[in-house]
């Protein structure tokens, strides 16, 4: 049997841990191959041994996502090579300083801001042109229940994801009309490196795997999905409409 992303083409920033590494190895599972972005070889590496394992393939990219002109030298080795995009999914984040707004160290503020929302406006500017041309181009943005949840200490994070959830929603209203489809993804609290820093006290057996998150970005993934400018919510388990301006 033909799996549902055989020959297809699927960039996933973050890849070399927590939800960015199981949605990596979701995605070859179904046959894509796989772009791992991430910051260390040595991960990368393991990510590529793990993907190999379960007979799929994979490119390696080492890239810092503050880099922005290596988000473009990627998407030109990626017109070079396959001429397309077919999935794209904006895993890589960071939490930055829980303080108050000003105790927050500028330089973290900044860090933040670039990552979560800047790198992603540019990984959207850089590909929007391969994307266009798969016949079912795929994206999906990790966000975070805290783009709503405006709490004391929540800072930068929240204000990323915040802006985050709008450039998505932008992005998929100006591709309503081509077979690309957009769509942001609200994990909830996962069992991640990145939630037990934020949690330290939390039982993490208490909360899903990566493996079983992972599961549902896939379908936002797939030529199937038919949704665009939505909020899947791993939680409610359904998607969730933004809600539109009067």
């Amino acid at each position: 049997m033909t799996k549902p992303l055989a020959d297809r083409i699927a960039l996933v920033t973050g890849a070399t841990r927590g939800l960015g590494r199981a949605t990596a190895l979701a995605l070859a599972g179904e046959g894509a191959h796989v772009v791992a972005v991430g910051r260390t070889q040595g991960a990368l590496e393991e990510i590529d041994d793990a993907v190999r394992s379960t007979g799929g393939s994979a490119t390696l990219v080492p890239l810092d996502m503050r880099d922005y002109p290596g988000i473009y030298r990627l998407a030109s080795t990626l017109n070079e090579r396959y001429q397309r995009l077919d999935v794209l999914v904006g895993n890589a984040g960071v939490v930055g300083q829980r303080s108050p707004l000003d105790h927050i160290d500028p330089q973290n503020w900044d860090e933040v801001i670039a990552v979560n929302v800047t790198a992603n406006w540019h990984l959207i500017r850089a590909m929007n042109a391969l994307l266009r041309r798969s016949d079912a181009g795929r994206v999906a943005l990790i966000t975070s229940g805290a783009a709503t949840n405006a709490r004391a200490y929540s800072g930068a994070y929240s204000v990323s994801k915040s802006a985050l959830n709008v450039l998505g929603q932008i992005y998929a209203a100006e591709t309503s009309s081509t077979p690309v489809r957009v769509n942001l993804f609200n994990p909830g609290p996962t069992r991640t490196r990145m939630r037990a820093l934020v949690m330290p006290g939390e039982d993490p057996m208490t909360l899903p795997t990566p493996e079983a998150v992972a599961e549902k970005i896939l379908d936002l993934c797939l030529p199937s999905c038919a949704e665009t400018g939505k909020l899947y919510d791993f939680p409610a388990g359904k998607f969730l409409e933004f809600l539109q301006p009067a």
